[in-house]
């Protein structure tokens, strides 16, 4: 990963951490999700590159190596748009394909919504093309089990209490693992939290080494999981001052066969 080249640029009064490989006229901007971060996309990025384009990752702010808002509980989705957009114009991008994960995918909706001249295409991963506070995902919500994942995320205090029994290693190494299996103990018990669902030994999946876990624990180290617990999982119900929105781009849906955790009337959503 020599090849790709890291800088610091101002947006919107916060210096953002970008990684950035290819010199091609088309860009390719990849909007990570959660407990990612730039790093997350190298492949991606290489290939991406290799075949011509200018291929561009950042870490959204509190994440890796950016810095992190003062006014953490004011923060919104709007918050991310406006800086994705700030990046575009320093950098003299006109427009942009998008590529996004896990959370980055609000991101990328919301960009094609209100920025449809800065977005050439949108492929959004493992997410539906929503918008924050979309009223059908907050009524699914109340359907699923007390214990799951999001819903215990979603309390002030309570992830918080839980990550910090474990250095940050442990704790991305646990997320992963977790989600990576077959069946996914999303879901905990009255009298257990996430990260008892899975063992510390657990082997990483087959495309995670130990120096990804590494390299993921030391940024959120530094970084720690305050923003990333605050956005998205506390801002997700947000309003964004959008009811609805029609995304003029070609869009790209990709998501696995079987859901992990089928959410009642989910597939409504896609």
């Amino acid at each position: 990963m020599e090849k790709i080249e890291h800088s610091h640029e101002q947006a919107r009064g916060l210096k953002l951490h970008v990684a950035q490989i290819g010199s091609g006229t088309k860009v390719v901007v990849f909007l990570h999700g959660f407990t990612e971060i730039w790093y997350s996309w190298r492949h991606q990025m290489v290939a991406v590159a290799d075949a011509g384009y200018r291929a561009i990752s950042l870490d959204f702010r509190g994440y890796g190596l950016s810095e992190h808002p003062l006014e953490l509980a004011r923060a919104t989705f709007n918050d991310f748009v406006d800086e994705v957009v700030a990046l575009f114009d320093s950098f003299g991008i006109s427009k942009a394909h998008l590529v996004s994960n896990d959370f980055g995918a609000f991101v990328a909706t919301m960009v094609g919504v209100l920025h449809p001249e800065r977005v050439s295409t949108i492929i959004s991963l493992g997410v539906p093309f929503l918008l924050p506070s979309f009223s059908p995902l907050q009524t699914q919500l109340p359907l699923v089990p007390s214990g799951f994942y999001l819903l215990r995320w979603l309390v002030p205090g309570r992830a918080e209490a839980d990550f910090g029994r474990f250095d940050t290693k442990t704790v991305v190494r646990k997320i992963y693992t977790m989600f990576y299996r077959s069946e996914p103990p999303v879901a905990a018990s009255d009298n257990q939290e996430i990260m008892d669902l899975v063992d510390s030994f657990t082997p990483l999946p087959p495309w995670m080494s130990e120096e990804d876990i590494a390299e993921y624990g030391s940024l959120y180290e530094k970084s720690t999981f305050s923003t990333a617990l605050q956005a998205p999982y506390r801002i997700v119900m947000l309003s964004c001052g959008l009811d609805d929105g029609k995304i003029k781009a070609p869009g790209l849906l990709i998501m696995g066969e079987r859901l992990f955790y089928e959410i009642p009337r989910a597939k409504r959503l896609h």
